[in-house]
């Protein structure tokens, strides 16, 4: 744990060496409070409640973790230090953990900035603050499992744009499997097995389940399944490509 507490703390850093942790911020707030008030209506509805605000955070996600994910491996792998940083004395499982959980942190900080959100609707009204509680968890998850792919397709090549365009496509594939437009498609031929499938492999589906207050062990047990089958999928394949 030591080992992965020094790799967190130099890449949680390492996004505040930059203005790009405050870019990301600042598009990430601006996009949420957007979505929010004028796509998801929000006054309009008349109701105190962050339905509307979790509503869009899969599609939000999908626009902005690749963003965050496609540096984790191709910049160490473009720069040339991942030699030096996997001559470090710490295993693989221990490099790729670190680097994800300063990432997850850091977009955890990012939805923790979205709290006035959460006093503004308690002020306009009553909502059920265990329901918000249960979308903001849900939400992290939902993100740490966007990084986990994010991180593993990273490491598959030296462009940051690959990685970046890699990560959007696998992501949309895993989200879009919960929307009505593609189940309605799959339904139209499939079986009612194979229509089943499809909508358990999507976050939306698993999320939604959570936003909505309905804790379900599963849902939070797919996320996990997820995050830990895309990292050790990550090790794999740093191990494979250091030699490049």
């Amino acid at each position: 744990m030591g080992h992965i507490a020094t790799i967190f703390r130099r890449e949680f850093a390492g996004y505040f060496a930059t203005p790009v942790a405050f870019i990301f911020i600042i598009i990430f707030l601006a996009l949420a409070g957007s979505f929010t008030f004028y796509m998801g209506y929000f006054l309009e509805r008349g109701s105190a409640d962050l339905q509307t605000f979790f509503l869009f955070h899969p599609w939000l996600y999908l626009l902005l973790i690749p963003a965050i994910s496609m540096r984790l491996w191709a910049e160490e792998r473009k720069q040339g230090t991942i030699e030096l940083f996997l001559t470090l004395p710490i295993s693989l499982a221990q490099a790729v953990v670190g680097k994800f959980l300063a990432a997850w942190a850091f977009v955890g900080l990012a939805l923790a900035l979205t709290f006035p959100m959460w006093i503004t609707v308690n002020v306009l009204g009553q909502p059920d603050n265990g329901v918000i509680l249960a979308g903001y968890l849900g939400s992290l998850l939902m993100a740490g499992a966007y990084l986990a792919i994010g991180s593993c397709l990273s490491a598959l090549t030296k462009n940051q744009v690959i990685a970046f365009v890699l990560t959007i496509t696998a992501c949309f594939l895993f989200t879009a499997g919960g929307s009505s437009a593609v189940l309605g498609l799959v339904q139209g031929w499939a079986p009612e097995a194979v229509v089943t499938m499809v909508q358990s492999l999507s976050f939306m589906t698993h999320f939604q389940n959570i936003a909505k207050g309905v804790i379900d062990l599963r849902d939070a047990v797919y996320f996990v399944a997820v995050i830990a089958a895309w990292l050790a999928a990550n090790v794999l394949i740093v191990d494979l490509k250091k030699a490049d």
